[in-house]
């Protein structure tokens, strides 16, 4: 297997962070770094700031809130799972793997952000995607994603998945197929180290150690992951304290099963399992009722369902856009906005931190790649020309 230090080149990654740089994870086990590989795709530590604004505009100064940036976690394309693909792109590469498929919906996040880092450690992307209901979020991610040049397959429905799914990997043997989300032990140790990474700027006095963490749920794998890492860095006593572990709430923007308590914390266990097997005894022993003592799952804010904006939502990315803080969407980081407002509102103790999960950079799509919109697969061109006139219409009806 490779070392980290021989899938970037000397020097420094093509971010331009020297190598180890914002990965707490293999400072604390070493062994870890000789043991797994990783490519560097983002700007880590992800910066922390106050929602003093937010507060006051909703009368609940005391409740300190606090925002994490993770939306900025590159300048090529942010969001959460940047920590994920850095991972399992490294595994991709160990495993002499030259391509790499994303799977999910045709909004994914995962999938454009897969697009989008590939080729910047050597990789050829692709995605295996079906349809999802029709949003603004969906609409941009998707038209860039048909744009970004990547190999594209599309499902006839969700039903089709997982026959498409093992279709897929027989077909492309070659290739390194994620599943949604990246949502495996692998994938979740992103997020076991942005929980040290929280742990480290509440030592070094960036904020207050939270008593309460908002983020929102999709595929389960950053809820899984911040679980573990702010279990560790409370046992390890970086920054927090078990006595004062922060709760995490974990807001849907998937529906039951996906999302499910249960779900979340197996592969929570799985996660933790994998760090005892990869780092030995020093990694602290964690089982599910450890890290299921202060976590929850708010599935209040999930609206019509996947893919659809709820009406709280919408209230919280107006408030967010009046008091010009970070923008959200409507169908990922708005619903796990609106359960911050809400416990602003309901004056619950803070600290409280909101992480914000859905990139914030824009997502220009230049002239010379509008060519491969034409080359994408049948029915995501359909869906984009659906898109299109759906948004045109309640755009129309709006400014009306």
């Amino acid at each position: 297997m490779h070392s980290l230090f021989s899938l970037i080149p000397p020097g420094g990654s093509e971010s331009g962070y020297a190598a180890g740089v914002g990965f707490p994870l293999f400072d604390l086990f070493p062994k870890l770094s000789e043991r797994l590989s990783r490519v560097e795709l983002g700007a880590f530590p992800t910066p922390v700031e106050s929602l003093r604004a937010l507060a006051r505009e909703l009368g609940a100064g005391e409740s300190d809130p606090w925002i994490k940036r993770d939306d900025i976690s590159s300048e090529i394309y942010g969001g959460n799972k940047v920590r994920t693909l850095e991972l399992l792109f490294g595994q991709a590469r160990a495993r002499g793997h030259s391509r790499v498929l994303a799977t999910g919906a045709f909004g994914s996040n995962h999938a454009l952000a897969t697009a989008l880092h590939a080729p910047r450690v050597g990789l050829s992307p692709g995605a295996l995607l079906f349809p999802q209901p029709v949003s603004e979020a969906a609409f941009v991610n998707l038209r860039a994603l048909a744009a970004s040049g990547a190999q594209l397959h599309a499902l006839p429905h969700w039903s089709a998945f997982p026959l498409g799914l093992a279709w897929t990997r027989l077909r492309h043997e070659a290739s390194y197929v994620m599943v949604p989300g990246g949502a495996t032990p692998l994938g979740a140790l992103g997020y076991v180290s942005a929980g040290l990474e929280l742990g480290r700027q509440v030592a070094a006095g960036l904020l207050p150690a939270p008593r309460r963490i908002v983020v929102a749920v999709g595929s389960t794998c950053t809820s899984a992951g911040l679980l573990v890492g702010l279990s560790l860095a409370a046992r390890l006593r970086v920054g927090l304290e078990p006595a004062t572990l922060p709760r995490l709430t974990s807001v849907r923007v998937s529906p039951w099963p996906v999302t499910s308590r249960l779900r979340i914390l197996h592969l929570a266990a799985r996660t933790a399992q994998l760090l005892r097997e990869l780092g030995g005894s020093e990694v602290p022993r964690l089982d599910s009722a450890a890290l299921g003592a202060r976590f929850e799952v708010d599935g209040r804010y999930l609206g019509p369902g996947y893919g659809e904006p709820s009406a709280a939502g919408r209230q919280a990315e107006a408030l967010w856009q009046r008091l010009a803080l970070p923008a959200l969407d409507g169908t990922y980081s708005a619903k796990s906005a609106a359960r911050l407002v809400f416990g602003l509102r309901a004056r619950e103790a803070g600290p409280v931190l909101f992480w914000s999960t859905k990139s914030s950079v824009p997502l220009p799509i230049a002239s010379a790649a509008e060519a491969s919109l034409g080359r994408a697969p049948l029915r995501i061109r359909a869906w984009l020309q659906k898109a299109q006139h759906v948004l045109s219409r309640e755009s129309a009806r709006i400014d009306f």
